[in-house]
């Protein structure tokens, strides 16, 4: 169909030059010039072919038509509604008036219901008594007679108001069309014969090259873009964060063991065994295997000693201590698991034990000088995933990323944790902070941070402090005078609150916008 279009048009701007009006057209096989839309479409496809080819150029122009509504059609075939309710009714005098609810069931509820106002509008029927009758021996539906007009034309002679009601009653509706005028383009031939568009090895060797047509090649063309990776919105604020912290003299801490001892994620924090984040509520424990490996035994008797008993000016929990309890194997509940790995290989010179000294300097700021009894001033810093048993909701996942800070020194107080914390925020373009006493139970004193959201226009908790408590500290070997201050936030709320998410599940999961992925800008602090 499409070649024999363009044929039709190149053998008729052959004889005539020109073609003032596509609708003139006569498509072979059809009797009818083409002057419906569908028609104009397939020779928008065929000129469009030809113009590519600058066998021809054309313009198109637009037109404006109407044609009939189902309703509309119905009406052409029976009569409009009033129409129909004037054949209904008698002859005033002649006959008994119908009442409105015999005439329903004569003409149907929609004909009665639209009928009888233009009917009385009309003149065309009255009242009497409790009924309707014709009030005009004769009538011209001149409703039927327009809609046959704009059927066979289009359009109507008595002008845009009839139109404009017609619209109103939903009898008929408006169309574009378009129509085109064409003229011979710079390389007009009678013959469709598409151009090569590859020169080939077969034409060289027959010479058939030198007669051949040639497609033009578009240098201006714009290629398909190429679509690289992109960063997620996490690993952007990831990035960010952590340039804070190295730019801050930070060291990062290896975290990547996600499955932990309850020995490690609990017991060497000073966590109690009866703690209720140690339930299967709470945390996800392994099946398979389910016990860890001994940890250090000096250690473990230490640890397990001031649980019971207590020690280092604490009175412990007085509670019995059990060995299936800490061996269990579980998802680490937060990164300070991995913090207290640290902090205890740190404490090793401390206790006079050999220690790997790269492994030591890889992880706490080895470049600072020993003091006389082993112990190094350390800032470590960790960003990575941990699991809990919780429901997931607009604001919580079962799996997050927890960020984390830890500064080691002799002789720190609450004030620096304080201090080092409005700095911190402050590099995040967070200074309106505020600070809550609470209770962890591997750091006391704590504190809650809140600070002030403008969108939000109230005060949010936006993380959780403490100093580690000696309990927690003196049985890793670190000098009395050796404190730690530690503070940890979530990743994922400052992520949505950058880029203005309100549902953590769109951030993460299956549910995630690759197109917002990779739209989204990058984080600046």
């Amino acid at each position: 169909m499409a070649e024999t279009l363009q044929q039709l048009i190149l053998d008729t701007l052959e004889s005539s030059s020109t073609i003032k009006d596509t609708r003139t057209l006569v498509i072979p096989g059809q009797s009818d010039p083409a002057a419906s839309q569908d028609a104009q479409i397939a020779i928008l496809g065929a000129l469009n072919s030809l113009f590519s080819r600058e066998m021809i150029t054309y313009d198109t122009h637009e037109t404006l038509s109407h044609v009939l509504t189902p309703e509309g059609a119905q009406l052409v075939l029976e009569g409009s509604h009033e129409a129909r309710v004037w054949a209904a009714l008698p002859v005033k005098g002649e006959g008994t008036p119908v009442t409105p609810l015999e005439l329903k069931s004569r003409v149907g509820d929609e004909t009665a219901k639209v009928g009888q106002g233009r009917a009385f509008k009309s003149g065309w029927i009255a009242k009497e008594g409790s009924g309707l009758v014709k009030s005009a021996l004769t009538i011209t539906d001149t409703t039927q007679l327009d809609l046959r007009e704009v059927d066979s034309t289009g359009t109507l002679q008595s002008g845009e108001k009839v139109l404009a009601e017609l619209r109103k009653r939903k009898l008929i509706v408006q169309r574009k069309g378009q129509w085109f005028s064409v003229r011979k383009g710079a390389n007009f031939s009678t013959s469709t014969a598409k151009p090569e568009t590859d020169l080939t090895v077969d034409m060289l060797t027959s010479g058939a090259w030198k007669t051949s047509t040639f497609k033009k090649y578009n240098f201006e063309a714009e290629g398909i873009p190429t679509n690289g990776g992109a960063l997620h919105p996490l690993l952007k604020v990831r990035e960010e964060i952590r340039n804070i912290f190295l730019e801050m003299g930070f060291e990062e801490m290896p975290t990547s063991a996600f499955v932990e001892s309850g020995f490690w994620c609990f017991d060497a924090l000073f966590v109690p065994q009866q703690h209720p984040a140690r339930d299967l509520q709470d945390t996800f424990y392994l099946s398979d295997p389910s016990t860890s490996l001994e940890p250090p035994s000096d250690y473990y008797k230490r640890v397990s000693e001031v649980h019971q008993n207590g020690g280092y000016g604490s009175l412990g929990y007085r509670a019995p201590w059990s060995h299936e309890e800490s061996r269990k194997l579980l998802l680490r509940t937060h990164t300070t698991a991995s913090s207290a790995a640290v902090l205890y290989k740190l404490a090793g010179k401390c206790r006079g034990k050999k220690v790997d000294d790269e492994a030591l300097d890889s992880t706490t700021g080895g470049s600072l000088a020993a003091t006389d009894d082993g112990f190094r001033p350390a800032k470590m810093f960790s960003i990575d995933r941990v699991f809990r048993n919780e429901t997931m909701d607009a604001t919580h996942l079962a799996e997050f990323h927890q960020v984390e800070g830890v500064v080691a020194d002799r002789n720190l107080t609450l004030a620096d944790l304080i201090g080092f914390m409005r700095v911190f925020f402050k590099k995040m373009g967070i200074e309106n902070l505020r600070f809550k006493p609470a209770f962890n139970p591997y750091t006391e004193p704590s504190l809650e941070i809140f600070a002030f959201h403008p969108y939000l226009n109230k005060w949010v908790e936006i993380g959780n402090s403490g100093m580690f408590r000696p309990e927690m500290l003196e049985p890793m070997g670190l000098p009395k005078d050796v404190r730690v201050l530690g503070w940890g936030v979530s990743l994922e709320r400052p992520t949505m609150i950058r880029y203005g998410i309100n549902n953590i599940r769109t951030l993460v999961g299956h549910k995630t916008s690759i197109e917002n992925v990779e739209s989204s800008p990058a984080v600046r602090f």
